[in-house]
């Protein structure tokens, strides 16, 4: 692993979102084109390679965190806005990580 700077670090914008809108998209297995709610940073779409791991009704609802100033990039004609931060413990599966306390949504992390 190659280390970064803290000022490199420091460009990542991660903010919580909590997912409205979640679905497959066509001809893929592992895509996931949701609609994330920012609060006052707005609405955006993202795409997530978890379809393997959850179903999109898993995950209505909940408060993830995600990177939202990459940019954005196009996946099966779906541009997507940013990058879901998950956990892939031992390099199987998939462990998304949740706050343990309801937040703001578009709350940074620090």
């Amino acid at each position: 692993m190659d280390p970064i700077s803290y000022d490199d670090f420091a460009k990542l914008e991660i903010r919580i979102g909590t997912v409205r809108a979640a679905e497959l998209i066509p001809d893929t297995d592992k895509l996931l084109k949701c609609t994330i709610d920012f609060g006052e940073f707005g609405v955006r779409t993202i795409v997530s390679g978890i379809a393997q791991y959850r179903k999109p009704e898993e995950i209505i609802g909940k408060q993830l965190p995600y990177i939202v100033n990459l940019a954005p990039r196009m996946l099966r004609g779906v541009e997507s806005q940013g990058m879901l931060l998950a956990a892939s413990p031992g390099g199987e599966g998939l462990a998304l990580l949740l706050p343990d306390a309801p937040i703001p949504n578009g709350t940074k992390i620090k």
